[in-house]
């Protein structure tokens, strides 16, 4: 397909680690707009000229995109709202809230001008 060997092995690494992430909601937005990016290069590619449907009679020379846009329907509110309140992304902001609420606050130190 013409695509570099790093390119092609980032492709890999977004399918994979990026649907692993989206299950446990660990990077969200990272791996939502990885896989729009591949959805999309993947439409560009391949799917546009077969068209929008996909094969399903079997008749037509490959599959059409239209699996593709239900894919970055789904994935772009995770990108734009992130993975949700059960993730682990918002685990970790809940802690890391509850760890800076935790210390107390520096004193403001003022600087003496002379």
């Amino acid at each position: 397909m013409g695509f570099s060997a790093p390119l092609a092995m980032l492709a890999i690494y977004t399918e994979f680690l990026g649907s692993l992430f989206l299950i446990f909601g660990f990077l969200g937005r990272v791996a939502a707009i990885g896989l729009i990016i591949e959805m999309i290069v993947a439409v560009a590619k391949v799917h546009l000229g077969v068209g929008f449907f996909m094969n399903w009679a079997g008749n037509q020379s490959g599959e059409g995109f239209e699996y593709h846009i239900l894919y970055i329907a789904l994935a772009a509110p995770i990108m734009i709202k992130g993975a949700g309140a059960w993730s682990v992304d918002r685990g970790i902001a809940r802690w890391m809230a509850s760890r800076h609420a935790a210390q107390p606050a520096e004193p403001l130190r003022h600087a003496h001008v002379h």
